[in-house]
C-alpha cells in the first residue's frame, strides 16, 4: 500500500478518501490534513464522483489529533494547535457536511475526537460492529472542535451530547445505533461489502437531488419555516430542470425504472 497519509480509490462514482496511518491509528498531523483537505475539495468538484466514502487504514477510523506531533510542536512554542482548526478541521467539515454529493463515513475501527466529529458530519455512518466513538476532546482538557458541537447535539439531544462530552467514553457500536449516532451496524466480516453495496446504489441515484436534500435539511436547521419554505422551493426548482428528473418522469410514465446520470 503507498505511504501516502490519504488516498483517494475509485470505483466508477464512488470516491473513497481513506485516511492511511495504520500504525498511529490514523491520527491526523499537519501533512494528513493538508491532503485529507485538498482530497476532500478535489471529490467534491469532480463532477463524476456521484458519492464520497471517509474512511481509516487498519484497526482505526480516525482518533483525532495526533498528539505526538502536537507535544512536539507545543515544546517548540508553535501556535499549530490555533491555527489547525481554522485551517484544517473548519473547512474539512464543512465540505463532508455541505458538499453537493452524499457522503458515507465507513466506520471501519475507533473514530475518536475530530475522527468522530467527521463522521457526524457524513449522511449515514455505517459501522464494523467493533467500532465505537469516543469524544475525548476535555480527556486532553479541550474543548470540542470539528463541528462536533453542532452535530452530535442533532444526532443525540442536547442534554446526551454533553454528558458524551463532558465524560468521554467509548461508545460502542450497538449504543451507537440505539442513540442515532449510527446509520448502522454490520458484522466485521460483511462491513466491505455492506459499505459497497451501499456506496453503489448511491451512485446509481439521482445525484443533485441528493445534494439538494442535504443543502434543505441543513438549511432548514437553522431558519425558520417560511425562509426553509423558499429554500425547498429554490431547490425543487434547480432539481426539476435536470435531465435525471425529465428521465425519470418518462420512465415513471413508460413504466420502467428509472436510470440517472447524476446530471
Amino acid at each position: 500500500m503507498t505511504e501516502a497519509p490519504v488516498v483517494v480509490e475509485r470505483d466508477g462514482g464512488v470516491a473513497t478518501v481513506r485516511i492511511n496511518r495504520p500504525n498511529e491509528m490514523c491520527a491526523l498531523d499537519i501533512p494528513t490534513k493538508d491532503l485529507l483537505l485538498s482530497s476532500l475539495q478535489a471529490a467534491a468538484e469532480d463532477q463524476s464522483v456521484r458519492v464520497v466514502v471517509l474512511t481509516g487504514t487498519g484497526r482505526a477510523f480516525c482518533v483525532g489529533q495526533d498528539l505526538k506531533e502536537h507535544l512536539g510542536l507545543l515544546k517548540l512554542g508553535s501556535d499549530a494547535l490555533d491555527t489547525t482548526v481554522e485551517e484544517h478541521y473548519n473547512p474539512i467539515v464543512e465540505l463532508l457536511s455541505t458538499m453537493n454529493k452524499p457522503v458515507i463515513a465507513a466506520v471501519n475501527g475507533v473514530a475518536a475526537g475530530a475522527g468522530a466529529a467527521f463522521a457526524f458530519a457524513a449522511d449515514l455512518r455505517v459501522l464494523r460492529a467493533s467500532a465505537g466513538f469516543n469524544l475525548a476532546f476535555t480527556g486532553i482538557a479541550l474543548s470540542c472542535d470539528s463541528g462536533s458541537s453542532w452535530t452530535l447535539q442533532r444526532l443525540v439531544g442536547i442534554a446526551k451530547a454533553k454528558e458524551l462530552l463532558f465524560f468521554p467514553r467509548t461508545v460502542k457500536a450497538d449504543e451507537a445505533l440505539e442513540l442515532g449516532l449510527a446509520t448502522t451496524v454490520v458484522p466485521d466480516d460483511e462491513f466491505d461489502s455492506a459499505v459497497a453495496e451501499l456506496a453503489q446504489r448511491l451512485a446509481s441515484g439521482p445525484t443533485i437531488a441528493y445534494g439538494s436534500v442535504r443543502r434543505a435539511v441543513g438549511f432548514a436547521a437553522t431558519h425558520e419555516l417560511s425562509e426553509s419554505l423558499a429554500k425547498e422551493a429554490e431547490l425543487m426548482k434547480l432539481t426539476g430542470g435536470t435531465a435525471d428528473h425529465r428521465s425519470a418522469v418518462d420512465a415513471f410514465i413508460a413504466k420502467k425504472p428509472p436510470v440517472f446520470e447524476g446530471r
